[in-house]
């Protein structure tokens, strides 16, 4: 459970609003501050995968997305378990439409490494039938 005191935390979760909101402008401002507040690694980690939601571009979805697992390696702990599967998802998706098969099979399966974290419910079933899909599709 994410900390909601946490600004950084409210600024995440006001982008991710406005994107559901059919606000993408505001999103990306939104997460750019909360990429800018951050103080630690696990703030960094949540910010630059929110970040890399709103990139159109395969390339910088890819960077944003390392960025927050580079991030995640660094903090480490419980708070980031759960976390891992979708950045290396993203990490598989941009990956594959970069056309480069063999890092996004890679992916995937750093990805199905983490999935026993992943919580029950929808969020949890889409990451693990995007993992299961992403290998069937990359074998």
């Amino acid at each position: 459970m994410m900390d909601l005191g946490n600004p950084v935390l409210q600024l995440r979760q006001d982008g991710m609003r406005a994107e559901a909101e059919g606000r993408p402008a505001d999103a990306w401002a939104l997460l750019e501050q909360a990429w800018a507040r951050r103080t630690d690694d696990y703030e960094a980690c949540v910010a630059a995968h929110y970040l890399a939601r709103q990139q159109d571009d395969p390339g910088e979805i890819l960077r944003w997305n390392q960025e927050a697992l580079r991030h995640a390696d660094a903090v480490g702990d419980h708070r980031v378990a759960a976390f891992y599967p979708s950045p290396h998802v993203g990490v598989a998706m941009a990956n594959e439409r970069l056309g480069n098969q063999v890092a996004a099979h890679a992916a995937f399966e750093q990805a199905a490494e983490h999935v026993d974290a992943l919580p029950a419910g929808a969020y949890g079933e889409q990451l693990r039938a995007a993992i299961t899909e992403g290998l069937r599709k990359s074998s």
